[in-house]
């Protein structure tokens, strides 16, 4: 796969629960990648530039705080992160911005099951957490095979089948699309 043949596969397992007044996207995903190989996609910066939505200042793999750079073709905008929880390379827990991401992995015979719960404010939000992050999750699983594409964020995910998967979401999850 590359850019010009970038097909964002079939959805993943996901779920939506209240979590106090937010809202939790839980988002399951298997990679045929050892825990240890996604730990590092998940906390090196080098790694995370090819594949995420943001940059991060430093390794995420300790605890403190962080800054991590949202990326949206030129337009860059610098938020606060917390990293509160690391035990590598089965945990990962920080904020970013006024969000919670928890990253769980677990060895699978075929690799990793990655779990991602991601709390945000609003409901109608949660189809387009879910799409941005499938078509993210769709590229590091081509960096951890040795076949980096580039990352695909912002607007440019659009080019990509965002708009359909987060529609497709939506109605998974039973959520009026926005």
């Amino acid at each position: 796969m590359n850019r010009s043949t970038f097909e964002p596969g079939p959805l993943a397992e996901v779920d939506c629960r209240a979590s106090e007044d937010r809202w939790m996207l839980v988002f399951v995903r298997d990679l045929r990648h050892p825990p240890e190989k996604v730990w590092a996609a998940l906390t090196e910066p080098a790694q995370l530039s090819e594949w995420s939505p943001f940059a991060a200042d430093r390794n995420l793999g300790s605890i403190g705080d962080a800054t991590l750079t949202m990326i949206d073709g030129d337009t860059r905008v610098d938020l606060p992160a917390s990293v509160s929880r690391t035990e590598p390379p089965t945990l990962l827990e920080y904020t970013w911005g006024s969000d919670l991401l928890r990253w769980e992995l677990a060895a699978i015979d075929a690799g990793t099951r990655l779990t991602l719960r991601h709390t945000i404010e609003g409901r109608d939000w949660v189809p387009k957490v879910a799409a941005g992050w499938h078509i993210c999750l769709v590229v590091a699983d081509q960096l951890l095979d040795g076949r980096p594409i580039g990352p695909i964020r912002g607007s440019d995910a659009r080019n990509y089948g965002w708009d359909e998967l987060r529609d497709a979401y939506a109605e998974k999850l039973a959520i009026a699309p926005g």
